[in-house]
């Protein structure tokens, strides 16, 4: 089993934030994959399918972000899944808009999920796709409020290329470690 926990904050209100950039990547591969993210549990929206040949739980933890590791390490507990096994998709102030990169272990590097993961998880040996949001244009617009506003038109109208790499990296990785 595979987790792919995709991040970011419940509720309509939040639904097109910058914040919430690694949902919008769970929706589109729950669409892609046809996995019907219909269950409750661990704190969380999931569903199960296949995701490059393997058993995949899709999870959109619903703990908001700054609690995202509460869901998620309930979800490895249950099913036994090694760190490596776990790919979290999430937002990133570091990268420009619109690219798209993995890594495995690493900090958090003030991503308040990825945080809280690694507190809960007890570990940083996991996979992470991120999706790069930018900074704020305005130099006194705080951070906080940045990633909780909205997507531009010209932002969203690119989501469905920018979603298309997440896939990609996400069938990568889950491939790569289709033994563990």
């Amino acid at each position: 089993m595979k987790i792919l926990a995709c991040l970011g904050n419940p509720g309509k209100k939040y639904a097109r934030n910058r914040h919430n950039a690694g949902f919008m990547a769970g929706e589109f591969l729950a669409r892609k994959y046809d996995i019907r993210l219909n269950e409750k549990r661990f704190s969380s929206i999931c569903g199960i399918g296949e995701v490059a040949g393997q058993k995949t739980m899709l999870l959109l933890p619903q703990t908001y972000m700054n609690n995202s590791g509460v869901a998620v390490k309930a979800a490895m507990e249950y099913y036994s899944v090694a760190p490596d096994s776990l790919v979290v998709v999430h937002d990133d102030i570091e990268l420009p808009f619109g690219q798209v990169r993995e890594k495995l272990g690493g900090g958090h590097k003030g991503q308040n999920g990825i945080r809280s993961i690694i507190q809960h998880a007890g570990t940083a040996d996991f996979h992470r796709i991120r999706i790069g949001v930018g900074r704020p244009s305005i130099p006194e617009m705080a951070v906080a409020d940045y990633l909780l506003s909205n997507f531009n038109v010209d932002e969203l109208e690119r989501m469905e290329e920018i979603l298309a790499m997440v896939q990609s990296k996400a069938e990568a990785i889950i491939m790569a470690t289709s033994n563990n």
